[in-house]
């Protein structure tokens, strides 16, 4: 019957000539694990079950779940089972394929059914259904809809296949806004749906162009877009209904074409959709892993498995050439609806392996086309599980519908993933194929653009730590600590720097830096500086000459190239500290006596490569046990707040009392970072001052006598025998000597001075009054000169000279070995 032409939309009337009478519907909702959670009052009429009684209840036992049953006789028991339908070549599926949720459309049939009833007589319901799969992420699967289809014979006149093609129709109402409208309508009508439930149903109407029921007084209750089946396969028409007042819903003959299998792929589109919007939240790789399998299970599979070749995992540069069979990949996640642990010890995440040849994984892989396996038959079963060792994969497999997608970016195979459902659902076809496949590009670019964040990432902290020193926690009279927190802005790397450098004379160069600005210019020019500042402070070049030199330098490199500078030189011999700063925070001094906390009073300067304004140098006495603390404005400016109140934080943290170095940094960090939120680097350097003792250092002066030689032996030997250390006074003696002998030979002036530094090991300094450096020769077999300086550096730890003014040191060290 198709009257659809003209439409009267107003109350009360039918669709063209032809009324809709008032037939009560039922409406069910079945949860996931095939429970009802919903059971109208007209399911309650329909089906003679009180709600009590369904809800809770497997649903296979209340609704007709099957279309082609034997035919039952016409004076069935009262006793008979629910679900003992008559024999009937209904439409569509059965409605047990939607139950189960293998059908991800919307379904339709008739059904005979002996219902409970215990006043029906044995009496057999004709009963026309409809099924509307639920969409997201909610408990709820499945709505029902039935009728009785024979008050639509007796009562309309129909005859069954004019019945067969009756179905929900449509319904329009503008009084007020959709969303609107049914939101607010929709939980009065069924109260123990919910918002939640009542939500998701809207936005399905309003996003798919869902069809919607009418109810009594004109409410109106949202559904999938499948208004009825036919009988054969083709097309199916549905006519737009009105609302009849105070009536169950309003049914109506068919009018309208739908073709089912656009709206099956309409049905893969969402889900597609849903997926693009739930993967690629975050740049972490993991995480996106982590989306991107789990987007498969359970709407589309029952298993998931994502496989990335070792490049990608371990964030380096793009794969090279296609995989082959030595290509390692990696098992990375797995999820599944199985019962917990299953698949846990077959398939292991992290398991690293290359797969065979003649396995539908290798195919994939090399063609980076899906694979499809309708069903995994025994003989590939057998197959598969033989290609991998000490596992049996036959039980897990076995059966199942298996898809293999590839996930690619840029057309190179990155990895794939292994897809599957269980054999109780649908198997896997084309449309699924193709779904899978677009699944898999959407998911290959995600991984791809996480697979380059970590590269970048791991590129950026490669170069960070190249250019940050590794320092030493012990220097000559001196212990250190080190932090460095990259900025959280535009990328990881930056300008700031710290470093220590070892001086003659026991000395060390502290040295904290900020390179205005971010990023990968910035750190190039912190490289430079960095190096240039070792370089000079191996020279000896004083702090305040240095930063001059420095501010040159920077001005050479480019008119865009700032930074401050904070540079001091420790010598813990005299307890003393230089100190000379460009444009840097000042440090805090930490006194071991009283506890108290100090910023210390510096000429602040302007930063390098300003130009044109002096540097001056100031020296601070300290005590063993004090502790210096630089850092970068990171640590203690904040956008919005004055710097004084950072500056304070830090005197108040330093202060703070803490068992190690490490854990007086990490004190000042959280006090000053807590969140760690800042937006700009943070470098720290902590240096607590210990000095050296008096009766370490030992100094005599030496004429330029070669007499004075063996007196140099003698007087090493005494203080090492004096220290309790008659191990080392051999090898001491041995290079002393030849030290001693080229300050004879080559000096010039009033004598040579010697001194002996205990520390961790044993520093030896000769001095004399001739600037030039010394030089190793290469002495031939005969010559008896040239080989001191090759006899020091084979069997010192380390040696070295400087000049300053006038005078040149050369020192060496030796290890101190305790019997």
């Amino acid at each position: 019957m198709d009257r659809g032409s003209e439409r009267d939309t107003s109350p009360g009337r039918g669709v063209g000539d032809t009324g809709a009478g008032r037939i009560p519907l039922a409406v069910v909702v079945v949860d996931r694990a095939g429970l009802v959670s919903h059971w109208s009052s007209g399911a309650r009429r329909l089906f003679g079950v009180d709600r009590q009684d369904a809800v809770g209840h497997p649903a296979a036992d209340l609704l007709p779940v099957s279309g082609a049953l034997p035919e039952q006789p016409h004076d069935m028991p009262d006793t008979a089972t629910p679900h003992a339908y008559a024999a009937y070549d209904g439409p569509g599926p059965d409605l047990e394929s939607s139950l189960g949720g293998h059908t991800g459309y919307a379904t339709a049939g008739r059904a005979r059914l002996a219902p409970p009833r215990q006043d029906a007589g044995g009496e057999r319901l004709d009963v026309l259904w409809w099924a509307y799969p639920l969409v997201g992420p909610g408990p709820s699967r499945l709505l029902v809809l039935a009728a009785d289809a024979t008050r639509l014979r007796d009562e309309r006149g129909y005859d069954d296949e004019t019945a067969e093609r009756i179905a929900p129709g449509f319904a329009r109402h503008t009084e007020l806004p959709a969303s609107v409208e049914l939101e607010r309508r929709l939980p009065d009508i069924l109260p123990s749906m919910g918002p939640g439930l009542s939500a998701r149903i809207v936005s399905q109407i309003l996003e798919l162009g869902y069809p919607v029921l009418e109810f009594s007084q004109f409410d109106r209750v949202p559904v999938t877009p499948y208004w009825g089946v036919p009988r054969r396969p083709g097309r199916t028409r549905a006519q737009a209904v009105v609302p009849q007042e105070r009536v169950a819903a309003a049914v109506v003959p068919a009018g309208a074409e739908l073709d089912l299998e656009y709206a099956a792929v309409r049905e893969r589109l969402e889900f597609l959709n849903e997926v693009s919007s739930g993967i690629g939240s975050s740049l972490d790789l993991g995480e996106t892993i982590r989306e991107v399998t789990s987007a498969a299970v359970p709407r589309f599979a029952d298993f998931a498995g994502t496989h990335l070749r070792a490049a990608v995992l371990a964030g380096e540069g793009f794969p090279d050439g296609p995989p082959d069979t030595s290509t390692v990949m990696f098992r990375v996640w797995v999820e599944h609806n199985d019962e917990p642990g299953r698949w846990d010890d077959t398939v292991p995440v992290g398991e690293a392996f290359a797969f065979p040849e003649h396995t539908p994984f290798y195919q994939c892989m090399v063609t980076g086309e899906p694979v499809l396996v309708p069903q995994v038959t025994a003989e590939l079963s057998e197959r598969i599980s033989g290609e991998f060792e000490k596992r049996d994969l036959r039980p897990l497999i076995g059966g199942r519908s298996l898809l293999i997608v590839p996930l690619k970016a840029r057309n190179v195979v990155l990895g794939f993933m292994v897809l599957m459902r269980r054999p109780d659902r649908a198997q896997f076809d084309d449309i699924d194929r193709t779904t899978g496949a677009e699944l898999a590009a959407r998911a290959g670019l995600v991984l791809d653009n996480a697979r380059m964040y970590t590269y970048q990432e791991n590129v950026a902290d490669t170069l960070q730590d190249s250019m940050l020193p590794q320092v030493a926690p012990r220097m000559a009279g001196c212990d250190i600590a080190t932090r460095y927190l990259p900025g959280t802005r535009l990328g990881r790397i930056g300008g700031d720097w710290f470093d220590t450098i070892k001086l003659p004379g026991s000395r060390t160069a502290l040295v904290v830096g900020d390179v205005m600005g971010h990023g990968l210019n910035s750190a190039a020019m912190m490289g430079q500086l960095r190096t240039a500042v070792q370089t000079m402070a191996t020279m000896e070049t004083p702090p305040a000459q240095l930063l001059r030199n420095l501010d040159d330098l920077a001005r050479r490199l480019g008119d865009t190239y700032l930074a401050t500078c904070l540079y001091a030189v420790y010598d813990p011999i005299r307890g003393e500290l230089t100190l000379a700063n460009a444009g840097h925070i000042p440090p805090v001094l930490v006194r071991a006596e009283d506890g108290s906390s100090e910023l210390l009073d510096l000429p602040t300067g302007a930063p390098v490569g300003v130009g044109g304004v002096p540097f001056e140098a100031v020296r601070v006495k300290v005590a063993p046990g004090d502790r210096l603390v630089l850092c970068t404005d990171g640590l203690v400016e904040v956008r919005g707040t004055d710097i004084g109140e950072g500056l304070a934080a830090l005197c108040e943290s330093a202060a703070h009392p803490a068992a190690s170095m490490d854990d007086a940094c990490d004190t000042i960090i959280r006090a000053l970072n807590p969140r760690g939120g800042r937006k700009d680097d943070v470098a720290l350097l902590m240096a607590r001052l210990n000095g050296i003792p008096d009766d370490h250092v030992a100094e005599w002066r030496l004429d330029a006598d070669p007499r004075e030689v063996a007196r140099a032996r003698r007087l090493v030997r005494a203080r090492l025998l004096d220290w309790g250390l008659p191990q080392t006074v051999e090898t001491a003696e041995l290079l002393v000597s030849e030290v001693v002998t080229n300050a004879v030979r080559h000096a010039a002036g009033d004598g040579i001075g010697l001194r002996v530094v205990r520390t961790d090991a044993l520093l030896f300094e000769v001095t004399d009054h001739e600037p030039a450096l010394p030089a190793m020769l290469a002495a031939g077999p005969y010559e008896e000169s040239g080989r001191g300086l090759r006899v020091v550096s084979r069997l010192a730890k380390e040696w070295g000279a400087s000049a300053s003014g006038h005078r040149k040191t050369v020192w060496f060290e030796q290890i101190i070995h305790i019997s």
